[in-house]
């Protein structure tokens, strides 16, 4: 097989001008309001918890507590209804060009998001991806604990070895691929790829981004 270009995307904020998680986290909230405060109480928890074992805030803040006791499957069938009918309108016309340049050019493209697996996969479906990579467990059954031991959690650092061996099964060279990203958490794995494209950045990674000479797009909803 020939080498193999990729192009690696985020997605909130990225590809996508709205929070996939929390469009899913309230939406389960609305369809089953019982939860709000169980949610609440296990995402405390679970924060806590993660502060005491030397996590850091921004990691701690991110566990999946709203989740608990909720079942893979309602959590699937949720974020394809709302990847469809609600997200796809958030995806900005500068991206879906993006993409399609990148197809065009016979590029893979992958998606590698912090956000829960079933909602990464249905945007990836919405977005015409590859291949994606979302917090999860390798099998998906019964109900979420809250807790994310047993997962793949590409978040921050964690991003880039699944990039690297993604790249390795595809006989991709990561210097000769594309990483897209908004947040200076992004920047670990977009500083791996040889071109890597900062989108709608935040102020650090703006700054950052203008300090490596790495290209800064701003890609806006329409009207």
């Amino acid at each position: 097989m020939g080498e193999v270009i990729t192009a690696y995307f985020d997605l909130d904020g990225t590809l996508l001008n709205a929070s996939s998680e929390k469009t899913l986290t309230a939406h389960l909230a609305k369809k089953r309001p019982w939860r709000i405060p169980l949610g609440t109480m296990m995402w405390s928890l679970g924060f806590m918890g993660n502060v005491l074992r030397g996590r850091s805030l921004y990691d701690s803040a991110r566990n999946r507590g709203h989740f608990c006791l909720a079942s893979w499957d309602v959590l699937e069938t949720m974020s394809v209804e709302l990847a469809t009918n609600k997200l796809a309108k958030y995806v900005p016309s500068e991206a879906r060009e993006c993409i399609e340049w990148h197809k065009a050019q016979g590029h893979r493209l992958v998606l590698i998001s912090a956000t829960v697996a079933p909602m990464a996969e249905a945007m990836a479906k919405v977005l015409g991806i590859d291949v994606v990579y979302g917090c999860g467990p390798s099998e998906r059954n019964g109900r979420l604990s809250g807790s994310e031991r047993g997962w793949s959690v590409p978040r921050r650092k964690g991003k880039v070895p699944i990039m690297q061996r993604d790249a390795e099964l595809s006989n991709s060279k990561l210097w000769n691929c594309y990483g897209y990203g908004n947040t200076m958490a992004d920047s670990w794995f977009m500083r791996e790829c040889g071109h890597p494209i900062a989108v709608n950045p935040e102020s650090s990674l703006r700054k950052y981004a203008r300090e490596q000479g790495w290209k800064i797009v701003d890609w806006r909803l329409d009207g």
